[in-house]
């Protein structure tokens, strides 16, 4: 009984003391990270998408993609969104974003967490009060002069490459591809949004 204990016991610690623990789950990526700074001011405007991962809410989205923001009071921001449909008509969806705040039971707790965590909504007003109607909303990498950004979430499904100009030379999108592998995300899920 004794030697039956003394094996069982070796055989737990060996791969402990020599290094070679099993593995009990795969290695997850690092937390997400929005960029550190993001002046509102200059991020309104007139963006293209050029590029993002496809989702449910643009199925019907076949090409040029855009998004106007106007920066409101106490940091919210009017989100209007559109692209052309494959019949040539006009997809838009209209919405507001606010600095991302922790919830608690529903209710919004403490400071706001920085410009660079949004959330947004495309809900009616009336539903606003809902902590499910918003969504995450987070500026994850941004060009110096603001002449790209990308959006994404903590859980990365969702992510747009926005740029100020209907493309973006093929060094840009090579190190926001870069960034994007060292953020976690899986990059052959990207695809180019088609300009017109």
């Amino acid at each position: 009984m004794k030697t039956l204990a003394r094996s069982t016991a070796t055989a737990l610690l060996f791969p402990l003391l020599t290094g070679f623990a099993p593995a009990t789950r795969a290695m997850e990526p690092a937390a997400l990270l929005p960029v550190p700074m993001l002046d509102l001011n200059r991020y309104q405007g007139h963006w293209y998408q050029v590029a993002y991962v496809p989702n449910r809410y643009q199925r019907d989205c076949q090409g040029n993609a855009t998004a106007d923001y106007t920066l409101l009071d106490h940091g919210r921001v009017q989100v209007v969104n559109s692209c052309r449909t494959a019949d040539g008509g006009t997809l838009t969806a209209e919405g507001l974003a606010r600095p991302q705040r922790e919830w608690v039971m529903g209710i919004p707790a403490g400071e706001a967490l920085g410009p660079a965590r949004l959330e947004v909504r495309f809900a009616p007003g009336w539903l606003s009060w809902a902590p499910w109607v918003w969504s995450s909303y987070w500026v994850i990498q941004l060009a110096d002069d603001y002449r790209y950004a990308v959006v994404g979430e903590p859980q990365r499904e969702y992510l747009w490459v926005l740029s100020r100009t209907p493309t973006l030379p093929p060094e840009d999108m090579a190190t926001i591809r870069r960034r994007l592998r060292e953020q976690g995300y899986d990059t052959d899920k990207l695809v180019d949004t088609p300009p017109s």
